[in-house]
């Protein structure tokens, strides 16, 4: 057998060694938030292709706008303009493959090495790890239910500051937050505006779980309250239509169009995709992601009352007025951390707190996903979930 070449030498300095993995399922998955694959509106989308490839299937045998389909973009400025109070037109957005690539380019675009990128102190693992893979120094601000401390954010902006370091910008869930789920109130928006504003950093808006609204009243967008272009909007069709049709936008000043699709390879998104949400959404998108909801509500209160019915007050959670997380407290010197590969194997699968955070604290924190499996596999889920843990003793009770 021939001596197999040795790439050892060659690989660029700026890479590093990662694997595409593979996914896993425990019996009870609470871990990832895919939807419930009963409330995919596939004849819809059936019916969407058909309308578009008739409109302009064509077309296909061209490679389409780099931006992105033109009809999709007018009708995302539409929908945005409509239900998040944005001022926006089809030529202030780009779409992307879903709304990581959006958050992707966007953090290549503005982070060096070093940079400080401030963050809730949990938040979405996987921005957090594109924000290091691009070497950002992730500092978290402290919450509490009604999203961002403003007190804490000042404090640390001076405070970083001081020690010489640059703050590059603040990126921030506001919608039904993950993983803690709560939504940022308006007021809190226009504190962070404010303060953000008087240190001169932008604020990085991410807003793909606002549609996902089924109780409480809508806040508007950070982008809508801000004139002065200092805030970067990414959204997603991911949670409401479908994950496996990677499909995003980004909505931001041109000059920061610009940089970050330096980042983007590949060339433009799939028009198939494009054409087929486009019609999608001139006719069935409300009446789903209505439907969507209700199915939604249902599931997060098995999961509450399951959660009260197994756990009682020996653990506390949230109780979220939308999207798809719950966020459990399990009592302090609680280590879900070590123990969560060891529960996968028994059978049900989450992530630990410690994965949200900028400085890995919170193991005593488990997010649960209520999206994927049915009421009552919820419910069965989460009696087993206290079981194994009682059995393997992870804290007294």
């Amino acid at each position: 057998m021939a001596e197999q070449f040795q790439y050892g030498d060659i690989f660029s300095a700026n890479s590093i060694e990662a694997s595409p993995g593979s996914v896993r399922h425990s019996k009870y998955d609470f871990a990832v938030a895919y939807p419930d694959p009963d409330t995919l509106p596939l004849n819809d989308l059936i019916d969407a292709v058909k309308s578009g490839f008739e409109r302009e299937g064509k077309d296909l045998a061209y490679y389409s706008s780099p931006s992105g389909d033109p009809e999709l973009r007018k009708l995302v400025a539409e929908k945005l303009s409509l239900e998040r109070n944005m001022t926006v037109t089809a030529d202030d957005m780009v779409l992307t493959s879903g709304s990581g690539e959006a958050i992707g380019i966007v953090i290549q675009a503005l982070t060096d090495p070093g940079d400080v990128v401030l963050v809730e102190e949990f938040v979405y693992l996987g921005t957090l790890n594109q924000m290091r893979r691009y070497g950002a120094d992730c500092v978290g601000i402290k919450c509490d239910d009604d999203g961002i401390i403003p007190e804490d954010l000042d404090s640390v902006i001076t405070e970083q500051k001081a020690k010489g370091k640059k703050v590059k910008y603040l990126y921030t869930i506001p919608a039904f937050q993950n993983p803690m789920g709560w939504t940022m109130s308006l007021e809190r928006r226009k504190q962070v505006l404010g303060i953000t504003g008087k240190h001169g950093i932008p604020v990085f808006e991410d807003d793909c779980y606002a549609d996902l609204r089924f109780s409480g009243e809508n806040v508007t967008s950070f982008h809508s309250l801000d004139d002065t272009g200092r805030v970067i909007y990414v959204g997603s069709f991911s949670k409401i239509i479908a994950p496996g049709m990677r499909m995003g936008y980004l909505v931001a000043p041109k000059e920061v169009i610009a940089r970050a699709w330096s980042f983007k390879s590949g060339g433009a998104v799939s028009q198939f995709t494009a054409l087929t949400i486009a019609e999608f959404m001139k006719g069935n998108i409300d009446r789903h992601i209505e439907e969507q909801n209700e199915s939604l509500i249902a599931k997060r209160d098995a999961m509450v009352a399951a959660l009260g019915e197994n756990f009682g007050s020996t653990v506390s959670w949230t109780v979220p007025d939308g999207g798809l997380y719950i966020w459990v407290k399990f009592p302090e010197g609680t280590d879900m951390a070590t123990v969560q590969e060891d529960i996968f194997q028994d059978g049900v699968s989450y992530y630990n707190g410690s994965q949200f955070s900028a400085s890995g604290e919170g193991s005593n924190y488990v997010r649960l996903c209520f999206g994927h499996p049915p009421v009552e596999t919820i419910r069965e889920g989460i009696a087993e979930f206290a079981k194994i843990l009682d059995r393997r003793k992870v804290f007294p009770r």
